[in-house]
């Protein structure tokens, strides 16, 4: 059978798994408890304690990751003959302040919110063990399926690494995710074969020279203009040194030096992201910046400490696993439910995984249709349209039934 026909429907597109009422409600209910009580990465042990206590309610056996927090579940009885599913959700907030106003499920923490979405994406996996353990009892599971509550996606390098060593991926054959997108209906879902997101690295660079007074610039190290040419300079130098289809940018976010005016410092502090299309150039990356960096530095007579830290590569998505969505999504609401969708310059985690095994990342509309709010990610007064979380589960769970009845 070719990659294509995998994931072509059955006969008839009616698959079992419907969301009740009932779920539905408790998963709203779930996800706003959640965003009431959000935690930072490798933080969340409420969250890993409260999705560990419904799982084991639907008579599931969780584990919880090496690291305290996050977990994984089976559902059903792996056999070993053929490899799982994984369905990923991530658990944790940012260290933002919540400002929405006119909602009870408001941040109760203070400088702490899901303003990314992960208690969405939490509620639909948890969502679609709930109605893959149904399923399961009823004798219609096909294959076992891998839940992962991922920890610490959003501290680099992410806690899709430490989720690996912890063992999520042991006996998983594709692997699938969500995330939100306020650019996109609730309803709908955004999919893209190939790279979805950017690779996402953080640098941070101190310069020094002996300083000294502004009258003679010439007798010392000129830190300032040091400083301000390896700003300006080295993303002008990498646009010339890299293919400009790679999306090879380096963009500064602080920049720290003096404390007098008439005082040529001698320490200066700049530090930013390095993001990038393409992966192979993503790979290049840090010899490509080094070297620019030095040339500028040393062209100005200041010496340089750089810390380049790895964060995460691109999100490519498998074209298989990519279809797999596709015909899950078809499944469950029709074509018209799926748009193509853009990579973003983002940077996202479960890119780790794919690095071990095939998968793909849909985009989840949670916007509400006809609304002309502008909300985006990373803001703290992001909000979704809950029915993206009924999206997520029937989203995940054809895709387990269609994965499962493969040849």
């Amino acid at each position: 059978m070719s990659r294509e026909s995998e994931t072509e429907l059955p006969e008839s597109a009616a698959l079992p798994g419907a969301l009740s009422d009932e779920l539905r409600a408790e998963l709203i209910a779930f996800r706003r408890d959640m965003h009431m009580h959000p935690e930072l990465g490798n933080q969340e042990f409420r969250t890993t304690s409260a999705l560990k206590h419904r799982l084991e309610q639907a008579g599931l056996a969780p584990r919880v990751l090496n690291n305290g927090t996050g977990l994984m579940c089976d559902v059903g009885t792996w056999d070993g003959s053929r490899p799982m599913l994984a369905l990923r959700a991530d658990i944790d907030a940012l260290p933002i302040p919540d400002t929405k106003t006119g909602v009870a499920y408001r941040s109760t923490v203070p400088d702490r919110a899901h303003a990314c979405g992960h208690d969405v994406h939490t509620a639909a996996v948890l969502g679609a063990g709930l109605v893959l353990a149904s399923l399961d009892r009823q004798g219609l599971l096909p294959n076992a399926v891998r839940l992962i509550f991922q920890p610490a996606e959003e501290v680099l390098p992410g806690g899709a690494a430490d989720s690996i060593e912890s063992g999520v991926l042991d006996g998983v054959g594709r692997i699938i995710a969500v995330h939100c997108d306020p650019r996109v209906d609730a309803g709908l879902i955004g999919l893209r074969h190939g790279p979805i997101t950017s690779a996402c690295d953080r640098l941070e660079i101190a310069l020094d020279g002996p300083g000294g007074h502004t009258a003679r610039p010439h007798l010392t190290t000129d830190l300032i203009t040091a400083v301000a040419r390896v700003a300006a300079d080295v993303p002008a130098l990498l646009a010339r040194r890299v293919d400009a289809r790679a999306g090879l940018a380096v963009t500064w976010g602080r920049i720290e030096a003096g404390h007098a005016c008439n005082v040529i410092p001698q320490h200066a502090e700049l530090a930013g992201t390095v993001r990038c299309l393409d992966l192979h150039a993503w790979r290049d990356a840090p010899d490509l910046v080094h070297a620019a960096i030095d040339e500028v530095a040393t062209l100005h007579h200041a010496k340089s400490q750089i810390n380049y830290i790895r964060g995460v590569p691109p999100v490519v998505n498998d074209l298989a696993v990519t279809e797999l969505l596709r015909a899950a999504q078809t499944a469950r609401r029709g074509s018209y439910a799926i748009e193509d969708t853009e990579q973003s310059l983002g940077g996202e985690d479960f890119s780790w995984y794919l690095e071990q095994v095939p998968g793909a990342m849909a985009r989840l509309g949670v916007r509400t249709p006809g609304s002309q709010a502008q909300y985006d990610l990373h803001r703290g007064d992001f909000d979704v349209d809950e029915q993206a979380i009924q999206v997520g589960v029937e989203l995940f769970t054809a895709a387990a039934l269609l994965d499962g009845n493969r040849l």
